[in-house]
């Protein structure tokens, strides 16, 4: 498997169409996360129904959990580099910690669906009231990304085993899966913030 990722090299650094797709869809969610924080903002300003949402301690394990599996991916990007170079003959050291990447997402996205099964036995659902709507468009929004992280994350997985994995591929899904890192981290202060 080794040889055969190593005979890729030279074509690793092919069309960069994988990389320029993330970069719009990076654009596009940004645009469509901006425009709810701002929806949100007008509407906690100009009404007095708006209450404080207590936010589930769940919530900061998950966010462990996601930052983890960033730390797991850059491992992944580090050995599968190492392969490339030849400086590895293994693709399972590079597979284990993308292994490790995808359960830490899958642990983030039930702990998500912890959250929400916590505020409707609470009582507080998504027609409660402004915030506790905001509340779950922003992280049903969030972890409904996430899963299409995870279904790249298998793609790269199902690649690597098969010895074609790109580097662009690889980089493709690894900015996609840091940048859901940073837009969790900026979703929960606001949370915290407004509700």
């Amino acid at each position: 498997m080794a040889s055969a990722i190593q005979s890729q090299a030279a074509q690793e650094h092919g069309s960069p169409a994988s990389i320029t797709g993330v970069w719009a869809g990076i654009a596009a969610i940004t645009m469509t996360f901006a425009a709810l924080t701002s929806a949100m903002v007008v509407r906690q300003g100009t009404s007095n129904d708006w209450r404080h949402l207590a936010l589930p301690n769940i919530l900061y394990i998950n966010t462990l959990a996601l930052i983890a599996s960033s730390l797991t991916l850059q491992i992944a990007r580090r050995r599968f580099a190492a392969l490339t170079a030849g400086l590895a003959h293994d693709a399972k050291p590079a597979l284990r910690a993308l292994y490790g990447t995808l359960a830490l997402g899958i642990i983030f996205v039930v702990g998500q669906s912890m959250a929400w099964t916590q505020l409707r036995s609470e009582g507080i659902y998504l027609s409660t009231g402004p915030n506790c709507a905001f509340f779950y468009v922003f992280t049903v929004f969030h972890a409904l990304y996430v899963i299409g992280g995870l279904a790249g994350l298998d793609h790269v997985v199902r690649k690597l085993r098969r010895a074609a994995l790109r580097r662009n591929t690889l980089d493709a899904a690894s900015y996609y899966w840091h940048f859901m890192d940073i837009l969790w981290l900026y979703l929960l202060f606001v949370l915290w913030m407004k509700l």
